[in-house]
């Protein structure tokens, strides 16, 4: 089969097309034939080796994917043959992706793979992190970083939809895409200083979608409501950056919560479950449309990621097999 090869971890170029065996099922797995992988930022920060326990190259690249069921391993009775699903497992920029029976969702009802790419990474995570954890009502301000991607374009849905105003970041050029979405404030982060625009705008947040880190992590911090103010981790696109539990304690006592959804699936399946049945009852409601990924051959993996990691593009990015 077709597969992308991260050989080096020099970044994106370090990405190489390869025709490699297809994987076999094992124990609580299933084979799927891939009808498009998402690609998210974490693949980036994978082909630079900074991903927290990210494989080693040479790996073969991606983690999600949509497409048929085609072969059980041993044990898997929540799945069938000739089932359209999407999950998450290693190598899935590939024709044939190996992923784990635990965490596997079926399609929405006439939805294509390409439609449901981000079901779980992109919406899973926004959902998660806005409501059980960042306990979102209506009345609320939530800060949404990054809004113009896959998971910010799906919290600010969200969030107008239960009730809150949305200010949210992203380039100039990107503004148009969150508002019509319908946040409320859009802030050029690369431009604007953020902690005294936020604090203009509503003198403080109540949750915050935290997804950049570096020096935005602080700001998100500085910006969150005192003692009621949730800031949540669900990524680290620019770097680590650190608060002291002394910060916490006298300068800026919020709530910092972290979120990574393999672990939530793991470790609180009750929570994901709650959140599957949730997005389900949006995409019946509409909150939740189809999606419309932009759609790369697999051969143009390598210009798919770095095109996201310059920030050029708007949305949920899919490779085609």
């Amino acid at each position: 089969m077709r597969a992308l090869e991260q050989q080096a971890l020099t970044g994106p170029e370090g990405l190489r097309l390869v025709d490699v065996a297809v994987p076999v099922a094992g124990a609580g797995e299933v084979l799927v034939r891939v009808g498009a992988a998402g690609v998210n930022f974490a693949d980036v920060m994978q082909s630079r080796g900074t991903y927290d326990g990210g494989p080693r190259a040479p790996y073969i690249a991606g983690f999600e994917a949509a497409g048929e069921v085609v072969a059980l391993g041993e044990g898997v009775t929540t799945a069938a043959v000739g089932q359209h699903v999407i999950g998450t497992g290693a190598g899935a920029f590939a024709e044939y992706v190996v992923v784990p029976a635990v965490g596997l969702v079926p399609l929405p009802d006439g939805w294509n793979d390409e439609q449901t790419l981000g079901l779980t990474l992109n919406w899973a995570t926004a959902l998660i992190s806005l409501r059980p954890l960042g306990q979102l009502k209506a009345g609320n301000t939530v800060l949404i970083h990054a809004a113009a991607g896959g998971v910010g374009q799906a919290a600010v849905r969200i969030a107008k939809h239960y009730g809150a105003t949305v200010i949210a970041t992203a380039s100039a050029a990107k503004h148009d895409v969150v508002r019509r979405l319908g946040a409320d404030h859009v802030i050029d982060y690369r431009t604007a200083d953020l902690t005294d625009e936020v604090l203009r705008l509503a003198g403080g947040v109540d949750v915050v979608l935290e997804s950049v880190g570096g020096t935005t992590f602080r700001q998100s911090i500085e910006v969150a409501r005192r003692v009621t103010g949730k800031v949540v981790v669900i990524g680290a696109a620019a770097g680590e950056a650190t608060v002291s539990n002394w910060e916490l304690n006298f300068k800026h006592p919020v709530h910092v919560i972290g979120q990574h959804l393999t672990t939530t699936i793991q470790q609180a399946p009750d929570i994901f479950a709650a959140a599957l049945e949730e997005l389900h009852q949006l995409i019946a409601k509409g909150v939740y449309p189809p999606g419309e990924p932009t759609v790369y051959d697999l051969a143009d993996g390598p210009k798919a990621l770095a095109e996201l990691e310059a920030r050029a593009t708007v949305g949920k990015l899919a490779l085609k097999p």
